[in-house]
């Protein structure tokens, strides 16, 4: 009777853990259109990889570690996206002077919607990738902030290019990206320590033991990066949002590849 009863539970424990690497698929393959698209159709796609990946941070976090740490990511995220996001939109501060275009929809105190889901969208991977980096709280959120701001190297200029948003004053920049300037640089930086920050304080007070692996978030950044540095490089006529994009995930590759050596020794 034990059994009978108890079986039928596995199957659905499988799918649910199943969720985050089917929605990281589907976002693979939708990153995969946006430089295959133009006009309306790319402004579709781009929502769409926002949407599902805010999806996949919150249903990665719910399924490997609890519900509460799900909720409280959301409204984490959202919260300190729009504090930040608004404030730098009245005051040009931590980022430099920029704006919004009309593309991305209905805003909240100027803020778009969609841009606090494409927060959400990095910043659960980049805390993932760096608990994997770093097992120090210190060491963890500096990895996390790292990784939150060098995605936005690769992701801003695409953004501008498309007419998202656009900055006053672009320059100084990094070498071979003359659209988006340094400032905005820091204050992902900034932003970044504040926020992986609190959501470690978040995982450590909320998290249940993890009960599904890194893979799937690991798959979406891995591509949004490295995927989208090809993307620059072969069809968007972005190189040097290419190249830094390279250059700033070889620390990480780097480093994830002494961990697995060290870990088989």
């Amino acid at each position: 009777m034990t059994t009978a009863v108890g079986a039928p539970a596995r199957p659905r424990r499988t799918a649910r853990q199943a969720l985050p690497l089917v929605l990281a698929v589907a976002l693979v393959l939708t990153a995969i259109a946006y430089p295959l698209t133009s006009g309306g159709a790319r402004d579709a796609v781009s929502w769409t990889i926002v949407v599902l990946g805010s999806l996949l941070s919150v249903v990665h976090a719910g399924v490997s570690r609890g519900a509460r740490t799900a909720a409280g990511l959301l409204a984490l995220v959202a919260v300190t996206a729009i504090a930040f996001e608004s404030v730098g939109l009245a005051t040009g501060y931590p980022y430099g002077s920029y704006r919004y275009s009309d593309a991305l929809g209905p805003t909240l105190l100027g803020v778009p919607f969609l841009v606090p889901l494409a927060w959400l969208m990095m910043a659960w991977p980049s805390w993932v990738l760096a608990d994997v980096l770093a097992r120090r709280r210190t060491a963890r959120v500096a990895w996390a902030a790292g990784i939150f701001a060098a995605w936005d190297v690769v992701l801003d200029p695409q953004m501008v290019q498309a007419g998202y948003w656009t900055w006053e004053h672009p320059r100084p920049s990094l070498p071979g990206i003359d659209t988006v300037p340094l400032t905005n640089l820091a204050g992902w930086l900034l932003a970044g320590l504040v926020l992986m920050t609190l959501l470690d304080l978040l995982v450590a007070r909320t998290a249940l033991p993890p009960r599904a692996g890194p893979a799937a978030p690991l798959l979406a950044l891995g591509w949004m990066t490295l995927g989208g540095a090809l993307a620059h490089a072969g069809w968007l006529d972005l190189p040097g949002s290419a190249a830094w994009g390279v250059v700033l995930a070889l620390p990480v590759l780097a480093t994830l590849a002494v961990r697995v050596l060290r870990a088989r020794r």
